[in-house]
């Protein structure tokens, strides 16, 4: 290799490696841009966008009346021992936790067992938790539509008396931004702190 060649080399050499440093920071920036959560990222998915469902008080409601809060959406029943009561207590905590933007935090609990939970009995069960907490009672028909659309499990278990069963039932969390958008699956147990950090982080990026 001649000088001139040499020369020719080692200026493409140092265009590439400008160019390489350019385009992994581009990349570097892109990754750094995308939040990261505590819970499982569903940003995309083609289930759960939306419901149709009646509250407590007989009011239509959809996520276009929660626009603006970050939702976070449960199924369960008023008489579940211990699954459904724990993760109301913990929403409670995160609303605290969150301070002035608990505001911003909109707790829905969709029954999947209308025959017992009427209104009244949801209203109070909403109530011995947060006031500010909806519950949502579905029709058998519009809960089967539901359920399906957001993959949710549900089984009536019998009991010793017809009023006694119980019903199992999927114990996860969706998470929707303050735009309405399905972004986040959160397992049960995950805890407070967890909770709170992503709802932080939704809020955020609002």
């Amino acid at each position: 290799m001649n000088k001139r060649d040499a020369l020719r080399w080692i200026a493409r050499t140092a265009a590439w490696a400008g160019a390489a440093a350019v385009l992994g920071g581009n990349l570097a920036a892109c990754s750094e841009a995308k939040p990261s959560f505590n819970a499982v990222d569903i940003t995309g998915a083609d289930y759960a966008k939306d419901f149709a469902l009646t509250d407590a008080d007989g009011k239509p409601r959809t996520l276009a009346d929660f626009k603006g809060k970050v939702v976070v959406l449960f199924f369960g029943y008023a008489q579940c021992p211990d699954v459904c009561p724990t993760t109301m207590t913990e929403m409670a905590q995160v609303k605290q936790q969150l301070g002035a933007d608990g505001d911003k935090l909109q707790v829905l609990f969709v029954t999947v067992d209308p025959a017992r939970d009427t209104p009244q009995v949801m209203k109070a069960y909403m109530g011995a938790f947060d006031p500010t907490f909806v519950a949502l009672i579905p029709t058998p028909e519009q809960l089967a539509a539901t359920t399906k659309d957001f993959k949710v499990y549900y089984k009536k278990v019998e009991g010793k008396t017809p009023t006694s069963y119980s019903m199992d039932h999927s114990a996860a969390s969706f998470v929707y931004d303050t735009k309405g958008r399905l972004r986040l699956y959160t397992r049960y147990g995950a805890g407070v702190p967890a909770m709170v950090a992503d709802v932080k982080t939704l809020l955020a990026a609002s």
